[in-house]
C-alpha cells in the first residue's frame, strides 16, 4: 500500500559507505524512513488525514506480521490494536507507544525536510525520529524477528497498544482502555518513550512525575490607563501578578503554598546512591547542558533528585501591557501567568490545584480581583523496579547494552502510564532510548541509527526473559 504525503516506499539516502550496511539493516531503516513521512502532527487539523493513514500504515505492517491488528475510530484519531494468537500459559506483554507527533515550527531552523528522513553522521533526521516512531518501530521490528526466528510463535502473548493523540494530551486512550479492559488484559506494560541518562547507558525509568496546571489572570482597570494621568492612584495588574508569584516560594527553594508537601514521601537512600552515579546528571554537568551559571535547586537536594523525585511549581509564561516596539505608557487592564506543577507520589492534582487557588486568592494585592483557570492534570507513578518483570527488564537492558542500567525516575510525565496501571492493574517497564541531545519537540529531532538497531535487539531479549517468568 502506498503512503500519502510523500511517504512513498523508497530508500533512504544515507551518508555511510554501502559496505557498511547490509541488506536486513537498510530494509529496516527504509521501513522506518517510510513510517517517519507521514506528517501525522495530532495538533493541528489539516494533518487529520495524515494521522489517519499513519494509522492504516501501522495496521498493515502489523498484518502483515501475522498479528491480528485493526485501528479504532475515536472523535479524534485512530487508535492501533493489534494482538498475536493467544497462547495458554504464557505471559502477556501491552506494547505502548504512539505514532502522533509534534509540529515543526519553526520549520526554516530544520537543516532537512522533517518528513524526508536523512541519515547524517549516524543518526537519522526527522519529525518523530525519537517521539516516539523509531522507538515504538524498534519493538515492532523486535516481535518481528522473533516470530520469523520462532515459525510463528512467541516466548510471551504481545498486544500492541498505538495511539495518535499522545501530543495532544491522550484524550480518547483513557476511555478507549476502559471500554476495552478485557481485550487490553496483560500481566506487564513495555514502554519506551522515556529517555537515556547518556549515549551507552541504559535507562530504567521507574516513576513518572505526575501535573496540575492552572492559568492567573489579574484584572485591573476594564480598560488600559494613560500611566502619566492615572499612575499612583490605580494598582497595577503587572506589579500584583509579581507579588503573587513572589508568594509562590521561599528563600530555600520551596514550595510555600500550604499544604502542597502532605502525602510526600522522603527519597530511599538507595535512590540517592544511585542517582549520584548518573552520567551527566551531577549539578556542574546540569548547568553545562542547560547553559546556565549554576543550578537552583531546592534547599537539601541535588540536581538530579529534584528532577527525579521531587515536587515543582513552574511559570511557564506570562504577559500583560505593551509588547510590541518602543515605549507605550499604560497602566495595563489585565496580566496573565501560566503555571505548571510536576507531582511526586502522595499528591493529587486536583487537590494540588485546590491549594494552589486557595493560595492565589488569600495573596490578591488591594485594587485588583484574580481569577483562577484550572488546566489539564494527571497523577504520578512509580513501580518497584526490583519486581520479576524489572528485574528481567534489567536482564535485558544489560544484554543489549554490555552495561548495567541505572534506575531513575523521569522528570516529566505521561499521565496515561498511571491510568493504565490503575485499569489494567499491570506496571509499566519504561526502557527509553531518548539521548539527551535527541531534539524532540524541537528541530533537527534525530534518532542514532546504532540504537535504533539496538532497540530491536533489546526488544527481542526483553521478550525472551518475560517468557521465562512463571505465569
Amino acid at each position: 500500500k502506498k503512503a500519502r504525503s510523500g511517504a512513498e516506499c523508497h530508500t533512504l539516502p544515507v551518508d555511510l559507505k554501502p559496505q557498511a550496511w547490509s541488506d536486513g539493516a537498510m530494509n529496516r531503516l527504509d521501513q522506518l524512513a517510510t513510517l517517519l513521512r507521514f506528517p501525522s502532527i495530532s495538533a493541528q487539523k489539516e494533518h487529520a488525514q495524515d494521522v489517519s493513514d499513519c494509522a492504516d500504515w501501522l495496521v498493515d505492517k502489523l498484518s502483515g506480521m501475522g498479528l491480528e491488528a485493526a485501528a479504532h475510530k475515536t472523535r479524534l484519531h485512530p487508535i492501533v490494536m493489534a494482538r498475536s494468537p493467544r497462547e495458554e500459559g504464557k505471559p502477556t506483554v501491552l506494547i505502548y507507544g504512539h505514532y502522533d507527533v509534534q509540529p515543526v515550527d519553526p520549520v526554516e531552523l530544520w537543516e532537512s525536510d522533517p518528513f524526508e528522513p536523512e541519515v547524517r553522521d549516524g543518526k537519522i533526521y526527522a519529525r518523530g525520529a525519537t517521539d516516539n516512531k523509531g522507538q515504538l518501530f524498534a519493538h515492532i521490528l523486535g516481535v518481528e524477528e522473533l516470530l520469523r526466528q520462532n515459525g510463528g510463535h512467541l516466548p510471551v502473548n504481545v498486544i500492541f497498544l498505538l495511539e495518535g493523540e499522545e501530543e495532544v494530551g491522550s484524550g480518547s486512550l483513557s476511555q478507549f482502555i476502559k471500554d476495552h479492559r478485557d481485550e487490553l488484559a496483560c500481566d506487564v506494560i513495555v514502554v519506551s518513550d522515556t529517555g537515556m541518562a547518556a549515549p551507552d547507558t541504559p535507562t530504567f525509568s521507574y516513576g513518572l512525575r505526575g501535573l496540575a496546571g492552572a492559568e492567573i489572570i489579574v484584572k485591573g482597570p476594564s480598560a488600559d490607563l494613560h500611566s502619566g494621568v492615572f499612575g499612583g492612584a490605580v494598582a497595577n495588574p503587572i506589579a500584583a501578578l509579581a507579588e503573587i508569584i513572589t508568594s509562590f516560594h521561599d528563600e530555600d527553594g520551596r514550595v510555600a503554598v500550604r499544604g502542597f508537601y502532605d502525602g510526600v514521601e522522603p527519597i530511599a537512600t538507595w535512590e540517592r546512591s544511585m542517582w549520584a552515579t548518573v552520567p551527566g546528571m551531577s549539578n556542574e554537568e546540569l548547568a553545562k547542558l542547560t547553559g546556565v551559571e549554576t543550578v537552583v535547586t531546592e534547599s537539601g537536594f541535588t540536581g538530579a533528585e529534584c528532577i527525579f523525585a521531587r515536587p515543582t511549581l513552574e511559570i511557564n509564561g506570562i504577559g500583560g501591557g505593551y509588547q510590541g516596539e518602543g515605549s507605550k505608557t499604560i497602566i495595563p487592564s489585565h496580566a496573565f501567568a501560566k503555571i505548571s506543577c510536576r507531582l511526586v507520589p502522595g499528591q493529587q492534582p486536583e487537590k494540588i490545584e485546590t491549594l494552589l487557588e486557595e493560595h492565589v486568592k488569600s495573596h490578591v494585592p488591594r485594587g485588583v480581583t484574580v481569577e483562577f483557570k484550572r488546566g489539564h492534570g494527571g497523577n504520578a507513578y512509580v513501580c518497584d523496579p526490583n519486581s520479576e518483570f524489572g528485574l528481567a527488564a534489567q536482564q535485558a537492558l544489560e544484554e543489549a547494552f554490555g552495561r548495567k542500567p541505572v534506575l531513575v525516575r523521569e522528570g516529566g510525565s505521561i499521565p496515561i502510564i498511571e491510568e493504565m496501571k490503575r485499569v489494567l492493574g499491570a506496571d509499566a517497564l519504561m526502557l527509553g532510548m531518548c539521548l539527551p541531545d535527541a531534539r524532540i519537540h524541537s528541530p533537527n529531532e534525530n534518532f542514532p541509527v546504532d540504537l535504533f538497531s539496538k532497540g530491536i535487539d533489546m526488544s527481542q531479549i526483553l521478550l525472551r526473559r518475560l517468557g521465562q517468568i512463571k505465569h
